[in-house]
């Protein structure tokens, strides 16, 4: 029995204008993932990562091809149809964590919970905080946290709406390795309770062997896509 694929990625490039320059940022990019599958996209600095992540998450158009993602065709939805997809079904994790500095710890991981309406949001927050070992720390505003605490206040928040994909864009890019280390235990133990699907953005290979599937990008084409020896958990 076919695996059912969480997102499909056909035929995909991506290309700007640049003065009376045409700038081809991605060309002919083709994969899919499987529902509940850790996955990983790594390449150099330029090679598109960070554009094919905004992409899949329809965060932006690509130039052509086609984005299914949770089985919606994303060229079909508009802009706020996209966003509500975003918000019932994505989690994102940022290098640069990006909390809203005039809120709490707490108030940071209840937000999605509070865009769905949920009446419990500020309990299940909490639940949230106590996974990553931040409760003692829920009235904390994010300058008074570390930036390793932020980035745990931040995949707390990632998994607030129980997503059914998550994106991780560099979750380690400014924390030390040791601190980064841990981020990303949490980050591979919370994924596995939940059974969401994992894209991890990265240039570290070493992490990216921790997953199931690596594509590796070059100056914006497949290098190449293969499978691990990481188990589907």
């Amino acid at each position: 029995m076919n695996t059912p694929k969480i997102l499909k990625i056909t035929g995909l490039e991506k290309t700007y204008s640049s003065g009376n320059k045409q700038l081809t940022v991605l060309q002919n990019i083709s994969f899919d993932v499987d529902r509940g599958q850790t996955f990983s996209i790594v390449g150099p600095s330029g090679s598109g990562k960070t554009t094919l992540l905004g992409l899949c998450a329809g965060l932006d158009e690509p130039s052509a091809g086609q984005i299914e993602l949770c089985g919606q065709d994303l060229s079909t939805l508009n802009e706020d149809q996209r966003a509500q997809l975003r918000n019932k079904e994505v989690g994102f994790i940022f290098q640069n964590f990006q909390l809203l500095p005039t809120l709490t710890a707490l108030e940071n991981v209840s937000v999605p919970l509070e865009l769905q309406g949920a009446k419990d949001a500020e309990k299940r927050s909490m639940v949230l905080l106590e996974k990553v070992g931040l409760a003692d720390r829920s009235h904390h505003y994010p300058s008074q946290l570390s930036g390793g605490e932020q980035q745990r206040v931040a995949l707390a928040r990632a998994f607030a709406n129980q997503p059914s994909i998550l994106f991780a864009d560099e979750p380690t890019g400014n924390l030390d390795e040791d601190t980064g280390e841990k981020v990303i235990k949490l980050l591979f133990d919370l994924n596995k309770e939940a059974g969401t699907t994992l894209i991890i953005i990265s240039h570290d290979l070493e992490l990216a062997n921790r997953t199931q599937q690596i594509l590796r990008l070059k100056g914006g084409q497949i290098l190449t896509n293969q499978r691990t020896s990481v188990l589907q958990s």
